[in-house]
């Protein structure tokens, strides 16, 4: 356990961000879900607009430290090779 102020300090401060974090990375994840699902449906109009909602959480996800820059960049280019995939 903690002992000086400061390090009690920054465990709360630990906390809080963890707690943002976590939600940031939970919502990247449902967005990526949809469009997941709207292609196991076969449906390409519903992808298409759920790629065009992921794109931005995920860069926002990375710009925030969440996601690295280059892992959110791999998701989304495979996440588009797939909804183009199922346009072909």
């Amino acid at each position: 356990m903690a002992n000086t102020t400061s390090a009690k300090k920054a465990t709360r401060k630990m906390a809080r961000r963890t707690a943002i974090n976590k939600s940031r990375r939970s919502r990247v994840r449902g967005f990526v879900r949809k469009v997941e699902e709207a292609l196991a449906a076969g449906n390409l109009d519903q992808a298409q607009e759920a790629l065009k909602a992921a794109e931005p959480e995920i860069a926002r996800a990375a710009s925030k430290g969440v996601l690295h820059r280059n892992t959110a960049s791999r998701k989304v280019s495979r996440l588009a090779q797939r909804v183009k995939a199922l346009n072909a």
